[in-house]
């Protein structure tokens, strides 16, 4: 969609002026020679933005050289020491079930039924509490299932809302009431970095600037296709929100280059970087992080196997990638843990190992720790350097937004600033909420909103099929782990080969 905007003869004088005094950023002065002046260079020297949400977040550039590695692991607990005792959790369950007695009692006359079933289900016998206790907290494995269907699949929809913008913004629209931490992002510029023989650039640097101001007011990296979407409203405060023009350097390696961004302009900024790319094996580092709360015990299986076929397909994707496998899971509080992390390694089998471990427990209440997580994918993890970097997030649940600690909205910025792109899947039971939420994610860092769809939309337990209670139109159905696969071989298809 493009956007347009009136330019007045008062504005086109302060284009003029503010042009004049930023001559360093004219749009095609690239030089290729290291510059001596400190990164990025300064348009002029005033006070930054004022603190708040529209602060820059801070981030370690992608730096890592290699995963050659085991997959190392780290966990933040979700309780105190004393929770984790199964004592504790004997008392708990005790507790719960004069708390659940009294609850089917109160409802008892609208539902006899519940009451009627309410004994059998409270009689369980102390074994197993305790049973139940050391398996909450994940000392036990718990007990075993008859296996699904070796031929169960899960289908999956997709929607690219930067491709259909205008439908994007119609859906939000339609959603303003919906306690989410929003972004304006109505305004919209598609950057694109080129070579010295206009090849796309990938994994070049982006600062943006306002006039007059030193420090950039946001971050971005380009991905495979030398691109890069830049929303001014989401990381400039609303007083400086008339400001007409914006100023991008650009850099990568040894080679810089600046340009001017017109507020309004309906056309793609490009910036020519005065050096040629040199081809490479294509390197992918690949994420998937995973709700692993008791409410995805009904799909969790079916999504583990879809995601060991994505890692063995994308293995042997044309171009023999450099793959590093990274694996977040995360809970909630008050659960056994509230992030759980392995880091990137290049051994496939031990990331399957890690994979097939993860089990369905805790929650409770709807939203989970996805705030915790994101932020322990984003800044956590050791991200390469020349790699595309993506994160195939599955989920059914929005975050805790009252936790405080970290929020969604900061990390997907500082995603963009590390070129990673997100794809969250929702998973059955997502709701409207947390379908903002992933497609916010998905949207800002160029990625996908990818969701399960079902033969009765409302019945996951229906099987396969192509509907969704979702709200989406135009989309495309396949399964879960090609359709994945798809969208990480056009990604690194974009990257020069050896």
């Amino acid at each position: 969609m493009k956007l347009k905007r009136l330019i007045t003869a008062p504005t086109l004088l302060l284009i003029a002026a503010l042009a004049a005094c930023a001559a360093s950023f004219d749009e095609q002065a690239a030089f290729a020679a290291p510059a001596p002046n400190p990164w990025p260079p300064a348009w002029q020297d005033t006070p930054a933005t004022p603190p708040g949400d529209f602060t820059p977040p801070r981030f370690e550039p992608p730096s890592a050289s290699h995963c050659q590695r085991a997959p190392g692991t780290r966990e933040v607990p979700g309780r105190s020491p004393q929770q984790n005792d199964a004592a504790w959790h004997l008392r708990k369950g005790s507790a719960d079930k004069r708390r659940d007695a009294s609850e089917v009692d109160a409802l008892s006359s609208e539902k006899p039924a519940a009451k009627a079933a309410a004994p059998a289900a409270l009689a369980a016998p102390r074994a197993e509490l305790e049973r139940r206790a050391l398996v909450a907290s994940d000392r036990v494995a718990p007990a075993p299932q008859a296996p699904e269907p070796i031929d169960a699949v899960v289908t999956a929809g997709v929607v690219d809302d930067n491709a259909d913008f205008g439908a994007y913004l119609t859906y939000r629209q339609r959603n303003t009431h919906q306690p989410v931490r929003e972004r304006d992002i109505s305004e919209r510029y598609l950057l694109e970095v080129i070579d010295a023989q206009g090849r796309p650039v990938h994994d070049a640097e982006v600062a943006v600037q306002r006039a007059g101001v030193a420090e950039p007011v946001s971050w971005a990296r380009t991905d495979t296709a030398g691109r890069a979407w830049l929303h001014p409203r989401t990381f400039i405060a609303p007083a400086f929100a008339a400001e007409p023009v914006l100023g991008v350097a650009v850099r990568k390696g040894g080679a810089q280059a600046r340009a001017t961004l017109v507020r309004g302009q309906s056309n793609a900024l490009q910036v020519r970087l005065g050096v040629a790319s040199a081809a490479q094996r294509p390197r992918l580092d690949l994420v998937f992080m995973i709700d692993a709360t008791g409410s995805m015990g009904d799909e969790i299986d079916k999504l583990k196997r879809s995601m060991r076929a994505m890692s063995e397909q994308i293995a042997q994707l044309p171009g023999q990638p450099d793959i590093c496998y990274g694996l977040v899971a995360y809970r909630d509080r008050g659960d056994a843990f509230i992030t759980r992390t392995h880091d990137f390694t290049d051994d496939l089998g031990a990331f399957q190992a890690l994979l097939a471990k993860v089990q369905a427990q805790g929650g409770g209440d709807t939203p989970e720790a996805l705030n915790e997580a994101l932020h322990e994918v984003v800044h956590g993890l050791a991200w390469r350097s020349d790699a595309a970097r993506l994160v195939v997030m599955v989920a059914d649940a929005p975050p805790h937004l009252d936790y405080g600690g970290p929020q969604y909205d900061t990390d997907m910025q500082a995603a963009l600033a590390k070129g990673i792109k997100l794809f969250a899947v929702g998973a059955s039971g997502l709701d409207p909420v947390g379908q903002y939420v992933f497609r916010q994610l998905a949207q800002y860092t160029a990625g996908r909103f990818v969701f399960l769809t079902y033969k009765n939309a409302a019945d996951p337990a229906s099987g396969p099929g192509t509907q969704t209670v979702h709200d989406v139109k135009n989309y495309s159905v396949q399964t879960l782990d090609r359709l994945v696969v798809r969208l990480v071989s056009e990604e690194i298809a974009r990257l020069g080969r050896v």
